[in-house]
């Protein structure tokens, strides 16, 4: 039986994880200020919550979810069991401080490592700049164990990506299967930090996002029919 989320011996932070339980509900929506009704003269009440996330619990705000309003969040998922004795210990490095969120964006060169996107540009077909943050990413390593590693990404590839799992072994496989000449293309994209196309893959690239009609009209042109 779960205890009540009313006891004030328990803490701000496992109240809260039970309220959320019990009264709020696992895919449901609540408001700021019901969560800072049940909580009255609670300080920091906002906080404690987002500390959940820390121990699995997933709470997703307009960020995550686009259909959300700014006032609203949904309780999507419950994660470790913190009123439990022993169970409300933070783990080691979960919270991410500023010092360390720069360094991973620099040595990300401040690029969305999803969808390559950076903070001077907008997304295709809209005049809109990318929000980039950290994000967590489970890598699995060529023995096989997986390991979580910080990479900077968009707002939108964060909510598109959730739970992905890259595959380092996979990928370093494949780059050595790749031809000599493959590898040393491969190489001077790795060492500029960026793929340089050539005119011919510009034009591909544009030609993909022409309609039809103007795609045929290309080929035409180029007197492929």
């Amino acid at each position: 039986m779960l205890p009540s989320w009313t006891d004030p011996d328990l803490g701000s932070m496992k109240r809260v994880a039970l309220w959320l339980l019990t009264v709020v509900g696992e895919g449901q929506e609540f408001t700021k200020e019901e969560l800072r009704q049940a909580f009255p003269g609670v300080s920091q009440v906002d906080r404690r919550m987002r500390d959940l996330r820390d121990f699995g619990w997933r709470i997703d705000t307009n960020r995550e979810d686009p259909s959300l309003e700014a006032h609203q969040q949904r309780f999507v998922r419950a994660g470790v069991s913190v009123w439990e004795h022993g169970k409300a210990t933070r783990p080691a490095g979960a919270v991410v401080s500023a010092a360390r969120r720069r360094e991973v964006m620099a040595a990300d060169d401040y690029m969305c490592r999803s969808c390559g996107i950076t903070t001077g540009d907008t997304y295709p077909g809209s005049y809109e700049r990318p929000q980039l943050d950290i994000a967590r990413r489970e890598v699995r390593k060529a023995d096989g164990k997986t390991e979580v590693q910080l990479v900077t990404e968009c707002k939108k590839c964060r909510v598109g990506g959730r739970g992905m799992v890259v595959d380092l072994a996979g990928v370093t496989e494949e780059a050595d299967a790749l031809d000599p000449q493959s590898r040393k293309l491969l190489a001077g994209w790795m060492e500029a930090g960026e793929r340089v196309f050539t005119p011919a893959e510009r034009v591909w690239s544009n030609y993909r996002a022409l309609p039809e009609e103007s795609r045929a009209a290309l080929r035409a042109t180029l007197g492929l029919g």
